[in-house]
């Protein structure tokens, strides 16, 4: 069974420099990994207007309705699909959020803020082009 790693930054540089397309089996098993379903609230994309404008969600699993939008928005799908990584992956390391140049400036023990020193909420991070 595969255990997620969070010293594993190459396969989070891996998928910011090829967020579609083929991977290496170890990061498409990341991403498997992170799309498994479970019972804890996750992030997904919702487009505003095709090809131009998503704008994050969290899926409660289960509960009946569409996904509570946020107040976090991308004109850059590129971006708003590492945001979503990102969210992913601090979420599978117990984590609220990552630093916001993760991984590029990052000590791979340590890559993170701990859910602890993390003050309330989701951060407000708008990425607009």
């Amino acid at each position: 069974m595969f255990a997620f790693d969070p010293t594993r930054l190459d396969l989070a540089r891996e998928f910011r420099a090829s967020p579609w397309g083929n991977h290496s089996p170890d990061l498409q098993y990341l991403l498997n990994l992170m799309r498994r379903p479970t019972d804890e609230p996750f992030h997904v994309l919702l487009i505003e207007s095709p090809g131009e404008r998503w704008r994050l969600a969290v899926m409660q699993p289960g509960a009946p309705g569409a996904p509570r939008p946020l107040d976090v928005t991308f004109n850059d799908a590129e971006a708003a699909e590492w945001e979503v990584f990102r969210r992913r992956w601090a979420r599978l390391a117990g984590l609220r959020m990552l630093t916001p140049n993760w991984p590029d400036v990052a000590d791979a023990a340590c890559p993170h803020e701990p859910m602890a020193e993390m003050p309330g909420g989701i951060r407000r991070a708008s990425r607009e082009a």
